[in-house]
């Protein structure tokens, strides 16, 4: 018999917009649940990005009290996260720019997109190094190598290949075209082959000589 069953409650589904709607009326369970949701993505992308703990924490708290306080200014055109990812971009910059008076920080500043043909091809990188090195020295090594990027290109490195954004999502954070993306991209992910290449040799280890 049907009533014999035993009723199986299944867990509560994440209803972003519902959450969005409870928040702009000022409901902070809401917006604690979209916090929660976001919130290690977005340390994430600020530690990259500042390269240091402290700031990605401000960073992190920064962004969500703005947001909180400016939810009437999203209008849903995109998606809350990319909307937040927005926020953090600009306060991580931010933070590099309080640190020091380097020009390359800004991502506004016009650097060159490559409008030249790039000639070199990227090879896929192959599991080998993993024989010779733990998880935790090639991550060592990939950080290293992030940090040596400017920050323009570091940016767009992170977020597309790291946090995941799609080329168009990263051009609409970074209000970006997508070529200038793609060409950044490029670029960082050359400057890595380049970096972790010399990193190997230095170590002894020739595992990328053929590329």
């Amino acid at each position: 018999m049907d009533g014999d069953k035993p009723t199986v409650k299944q867990a509560p589904q994440f209803d972003e917009t519902h959450l969005l709607d409870r928040a702009r009326v000022g409901d902070v369970r809401a917006f604690s649940a979209l916090v929660e949701a976001y919130e290690r993505k977005i340390y994430r992308l600020a530690r990259h990005i500042t390269q240091n703990d402290e700031d990605a924490e401000d960073v992190l708290q920064e962004t969500f009290m703005k947001a909180y306080e400016h939810l009437e200014d999203f209008q849903g055109a995109s998606k809350f996260y990319t909307w937040i990812v927005r926020i953090a971009v600009n306060e991580s910059l931010m933070k590099l720019r309080k640190r020091k008076s380097d020009r390359t920080v800004s991502i506004d500043e016009g650097i060159d997109t490559g409008e030249e043909t790039v000639v070199r091809e990227i090879a896929v990188w192959d599991e080998d190094p993993e024989q010779k090195y733990s998880r935790e020295e090639l991550r060592a090594l990939l950080d290293e190598a992030i940090r040596s990027l400017k920050p323009a290109f570091r940016t767009v490195f992170v977020l597309r290949d790291i946090d995941g954004l799609s080329t168009e999502e990263t051009a609409e954070v970074l209000n970006l075209s997508v070529p200038a993306v793609k060409s950044r991209l490029l670029r960082a992910r050359l400057h890595l082959r380049e970096k972790l290449t010399r990193m190997f040799k230095r170590k002894g280890d020739d595992v990328f000589a053929y590329l």
